[in-house]
């Protein structure tokens, strides 16, 4: 990268000066968050590398980063709640929060309760394997057999795709993605159905038990949700985005945070 282009990203990861957006007087949530000085931004730490805990007891990650653009674009502080993912959405619509970060995906069932705004990424559901399947099996469908044991994070798009994609295999969920996948390493199960993103940096982590099908067999677009009947604070929203991706500092977070494992030694 030539010198002028990363102080330019850097300058704007600093900022946040290209994305930049008024708050609009009509959303009721802006006027109350810039009354009471403070975005709250609702996730579920330990999704990674979108949200987790480092060694120092911070909570940090692809979004924490975006969530400090959002506040400082506004003006105010930032408070990150962290909710159980079970409970995340009524904690939106109970004003626990102001916007719900954490890699929701966008899906027509959650729609009935929150509005979404623009996808601000797209994934896709991947198999992490026990290394002593490496080999027998090479491709998600096998693993639909009463044979393998395969285990998914409760209330996730990825239990999902479990049920719907192996429903002859035996199954189980977790209330913790971390534990779940750590089942599989210990050989306590066969395959772990999940988020790629979580999937890449957990097989990069254990790979002595640990085997990843990259390919994803889904395709899911995920969104920040927010209150229903606040179109002005969705439309903030999506040009706040637009603008980081206009600007590059998107870009330079994706590549820090998902192209990069520099973080992981932060957090092991």
């Amino acid at each position: 990268m030539k010198a002028a282009r990363f102080l330019a990203l850097a300058a704007a990861l600093l900022c946040g000066s290209a994305a930049a957006a008024t708050a609009p007087a009509d959303s009721p949530t802006l006027r109350e968050v810039l009354k009471r000085g403070e975005l709250r931004v609702g996730l579920e730490a330990g999704y990674m590398p979108f949200e987790m805990v480092d060694k120092g007891g911070e909570i940090i990650g692809f979004d924490i980063d975006l969530a400090r653009l959002m506040a400082r674009k506004l003006g105010v502080r930032l408070q990150v709640v962290n909710q159980g993912w079970d409970g995340i959405i009524p904690a939106l619509l109970t004003g626990k929060f102001d916007v719900t970060l954490g890699g929701m995906t966008i899906t027509p069932e959650r729609a009935k309760s929150v509005d979404f705004t623009d996808p601000y990424l797209t994934i896709g559901q991947t198999v992490l394997l026990a290394r002593k399947l490496a080999g027998t099996v090479r491709h998600h469908q096998q693993l639909n057999d009463p044979k393998y044991r395969v285990l998914s994070k409760l209330g996730t798009t990825g239990e999902i795709a479990m049920r719907k994609h192996f429903p002859r295999a035996q199954m189980r969920t977790f209330e913790h993605q971390a534990e779940a996948a750590i089942e599989v390493r210990n050989g306590r199960a066969d395959a772990f159905v999940y988020d790629l993103p979580f999937n890449l940096v957990m097989a990069a982590q254990f790979p002595d038990g640990l085997v990843h099908l990259q390919e994803p067999f889904t395709r899911e677009d995920l969104g920040w949700a927010v209150r229903k009947n606040d179109p002005a604070l969705r439309a903030w929203l999506n040009e706040f985005l637009a603008g980081l991706k206009q600007d590059g500092t998107y870009q330079a977070l994706y590549k820090k945070w998902f192209e990069s494992s520099a973080w992981l030694p932060n957090v092991i």
